[in-house]
């Protein structure tokens, strides 16, 4: 099946953003696609454990609801280095599927080919 790449730069600024992402990295992932998010911006501070607890509208899942099903469906996150620096971020308090690593990990892991989205 084909990988699936989903570059986020958004945080909770724009939770409704951060939702839609989310619920497409969710879908690919556990339809069995190979899932990498790419994390910049404001968007890096949701791989620390307890940020993401936002609910974007009345009637959308919780954040926390979609990032649990998101690693349990195997999905894994690339979190921007220069984002973290930046940013002051503790790479030791990442949610267990999220590293920091930077545009080259992303290439090799993309490798031959993948279907992006960007938000």
């Amino acid at each position: 099946m084909n990988k699936a790449a989903i570059s986020l730069t958004t945080g909770l600024e724009d939770p409704e953003r951060v939702t839609v992402a989310f619920l497409v990295a969710v879908g690919a992932a556990e339809a069995g696609r190979p899932t990498m998010m790419f994390l910049t911006k404001e968007a890096a501070r949701l791989a620390v454990e307890g940020v993401a607890t936002a609910v974007a509208c009345d009637g959308c899942p919780p954040l926390s609801t979609l990032l649990g099903r998101y690693a349990a469906a195997g999905g894994q996150m690339i979190v921007c280095g220069v984002c973290v620096d930046a940013k002051k971020l503790d790479p030791g308090a990442f949610l267990p599927n999220a590293v920091k690593a930077g545009s080259v990990q992303l290439w090799e892991w993309i490798g031959d080919g993948a279907t992006t989205f960007s938000f």
